[in-house]
């Protein structure tokens, strides 16, 4: 196997295999906070976020789900299909709290009436910030079926 090193992150690393289209998620046991700027060490963390991923995973893929998972191939490792990278991470809100709260000045805890997508584009340099539909399409990200289908 390659193990060669394609992407390191604040939780996991990429390693290349010996097929251009499979890799190795490495999960760690590194916690970050404000984006990477607070880091500590917590042990066991890569083995549990491997096992719940992993978990999460099969059951998709069992419920007709195409996922990248491939499988769980360690404690703190699992292959998956080489994938391109929409640049988006996408929290659906069911009630305030964290950065919503602080944004608008509300209260944590309040249920919403409707759930609410956010979008915030996943860029480091950035502190991957929160962006708007309009600026996904500006950004060639998604185009607005993909929006859709993520929002879905």
């Amino acid at each position: 196997m390659s193990n060669k090193l394609i992407y390191s992150g604040k939780a996991k690393d990429i390693l290349a295999t010996d097929d251009e289209d499979v890799i190795v998620a490495h999960y760690k046991d590194q916690a970050t906070a404000f984006n990477g700027v607070k880091k500590e060490q917590i042990v066991g963390k890569g083995v549990l976020n491997n096992q719940i991923s992993s978990f999460i995973f099969e059951k998709l893929n069992a419920a007709g789900v195409a996922t990248h998972f491939i499988e769980k191939i360690s404690d703190t490792d699992q292959l998956n299909k080489k994938v391109k990278i929409i640049p988006l991470e996408v929290v659906l809100r069911n009630y305030t709290a964290g950065s919503f709260s602080k944004r608008f000045g509300v209260e944590e805890g309040i249920a919403l009436e409707t759930p609410i997508v956010e979008f915030y584009y996943k860029n480091d340099d950035l502190d991957d910030p929160f962006i708007n539909d309009e600026h996904v399409k500006f950004l060639k990200i998604a185009s607005d079926e993909e929006i859709a289908f993520l929002k879905e």
